[in-house]
């Protein structure tokens, strides 16, 4: 391992130091954001914290921003899913090896390439560590299932309705079960504790499973059922405005798009910030990337971008193992029914990043269930014989923090119930907290090689030709040095504000412009990026696509003085150089 100089050596230190223990436990909301703050006050010249919102239990929605704001840049948010909580420390990793890079570690360190270093110790990266602050809390402190946010605005709802709150005082809102001879649940005859869906020659007892909590509006009779938004309206995942479609024909849409002030946060900050050539969505939990389309078949896809994803995958597998799915062949909870509102389908196609989801934690592998494709059939179908191995798992490497024992209790409406089974939040949803620094350190590692893709625009050359004793022509030659073109992805390149670059040229005192308009189009340009399997890789057709990554622009000025020659756009920010003249 490459050791740093001295100097470096202390600036990594006080990084270390300033850690507050996100890598081997779980923070809470206010010690993500303390967390956030110790490393913007120690290095204030890189890193500036912007609360995008104030959710209504009052806590912030915190974007970190690591570098020029107007700069290409990468976004990472996590914890839209308010028990998800490990992307919020995927997240705070990356931002530390971020850190890290811009104080000296050497690559090695971080499990990097050194060609790629330079370009991401001056990368711009916005991290929103925690979408759903009010609904993590409540997923921490309470122990009780929270979707994304815990709270219902919903009006109209007389009929009785489940509300999932700890009914025995001992801190925890868990499960409830109830001997119920027409139950559809039962033991696992080696795992007692483990509930599974009966089957025909099962001789019980059988049992009728609940949340932990209340019926609202009982009527001493109606037992309602018990969905994962039965008191949480709104999954944030289902409520961003690209292909928005209202309930009942998309769960957890909210009442309109953008209707809660955590997506609308989102919303609000990326589109005042076209230079997002990147977006990566931290859920948990399964072990796997999806990427676009979430609603239309791979044929449907950008060619050009669907080569980039793939070479995207292959990082991806490399670092973590993860495969890749589409959205739309592998993840769908019902075919041809591609859900709405969706965070990474926005940004792809409405702000011309390349958008996709992480799912953390590969929990399948971890208890060795077959991993089937399409992938979501890992999930749904499920046997008990995977759901033993599950239960296995969390006794032998998870100090059975998910599978808890049933006690007794006397509910108030039900009567005599036990309460207890699952408690997904460690071990589940999320890793174990010891497993915590292996997946930091394995998805930063993917990441940052996904963030080396952004365009990298410089200006190659300025140069002032005498063409007589009054009069001189000035010459730029501008070039793309990224993989990305200065559109993002190739399916955005038509959006109107995916602005194309122009050129300026202003004169100072003695000098005035003569040809040329002081403004000029350069429109787009390529990067030297071509994805993945790209068809002019075959060894017998190789070519270069000419200098397709490269613009020159020129002016005519009389006098003496000096120029400043600029090249900008909404998406690439700018650069620019003087010159002097005559």
């Amino acid at each position: 391992m490459t050791s740093d100089p001295p100097r470096r050596s202390d600036a990594l230190a006080t990084l270390a130091a300033l850690s507050l223990g996100f890598r081997s436990r779980y923070l809470r909301s206010e010690q993500v954001v303390a967390q956030l703050r110790a490393w913007a006050n120690a290095w204030p010249d890189m890193l500036t914290l912007r609360t995008l919102a104030q959710t209504p239990e009052g806590r912030p929605i915190v974007v970190a921003i690591l570098g020029d704001e107007s700069a290409p840049a990468v976004w990472v948010d996590a914890n839209m899913h308010a028990g998800e909580l490990c992307g919020t420390h995927v997240a705070l990793g990356v931002l530390e090896d971020l850190l890290a890079l811009r104080l000296g570690a050497a690559p090695s360190r971080l499990g990097i390439p050194d060609a790629i270093a330079p370009r991401l110790r001056e990368l711009t990266a916005f991290i929103c560590p925690r979408v759903s602050p009010d609904g993590a809390e409540a997923v921490l402190t309470d122990g009780r299932y929270v979707r994304s946010l815990p709270r219902d605005g919903r009006i109209g709802q007389s009929a009785p309705r489940w509300v999932h709150r700890d009914v025995d005082g001992d801190g925890l809102a868990q499960l409830m079960r109830v001997e119920d001879a027409a139950g559809e649940w039962v033991s696992l005859p080696e795992m007692p504790a483990v509930l599974v869906p009966r089957q025909i020659d099962d001789t019980g007892p059988f049992y009728a499973l609940y949340p932990e909590g209340h019926i609202e509006g009982w009527d001493g009779f109606t037992i309602p059922e018990a969905t994962y938004l039965s008191d949480t309206q709104t999954d944030l995942n289902r409520n961003f405005p690209y292909g928005w479609q209202p309930e009942p024909a998309q769960a957890g849409a909210g009442d309109y798009p953008c209707s809660e002030p955590e997506s609308r946060a989102l919303v609000d900050f990326a589109g005042v910030h076209p230079n997002i050539f990147v977006w990566l969505n931290l859920h948990t939990f399964g072990g796997v990337f999806i990427r676009p389309l979430g609603d239309a078949p791979d044929a449907k896809m950008d060619a050009h971008d669907l080569g980039v994803f793939r070479q995207i995958e292959a990082w991806n597998t490399e670092a973590t193992g993860y495969p890749t799915v589409s959205g739309y062949h592998e993840f769908l909870y019902e075919p041809d029914k591609p859900l709405r509102g969706d965070l990474t389908e926005w940004a792809y196609h409405q702000r011309g990043a390349l958008a996709y989801v992480a799912e953390l934690w590969d929990l399948p592998r971890q208890a060795g269930i077959e991993v089937r494709r399409p992938f979501i059939d890992t999930f749904q179908r499920m046997t008990r014989a995977d759901l033993a191995r599950i239960a296995q798992w969390d006794r032998d490497h998870n100090a059975s923090r998910a599978v808890r024992p049933w006690r007794r209790f006397e509910h108030p409406q039900l009567g005599p119930v036990e309460l207890g089974g699952i408690d997904p939040r460690f071990g589940l949803q999320n890793p174990p907290p010891e497993r915590l620094d292996e997946l930091c350190r394995a998805h930063a590692r993917a990441f940052l090689r996904v963030a080396s893709l952004p365009p990298v625009v410089r200006l190659d050359q300025v140069r002032v030709v005498r063409l007589d004793a009054e009069v001189s022509r000035v010459e730029i030659v501008v070039r793309n040095h990224g993989y990305l073109a200065t559109y993002g992805a190739h399916a955005a390149r038509a959006l109107p504000w995916n602005e194309p670059l122009q050129a300026r040229l202003a004169c100072h005192d003695g000098v005035a412009l003569v040809a040329g308009d002081a403004r000029q189009s350069l429109g787009h340009l390529e990067g030297w990026g071509r994805g993945a399997h790209d068809s002019s890789y075959a060894l017998s057709v190789s070519r270069s696509r000419g200098n397709v990554q490269a613009r020159r622009a020129q002016w005519v000025v009389r006098g003496a003085g000096e120029v400043t020659v600029s090249v900008s756009s909404v998406r690439v920010g700018r650069v620019e150089r003087r010159a002097r003249v005559g």
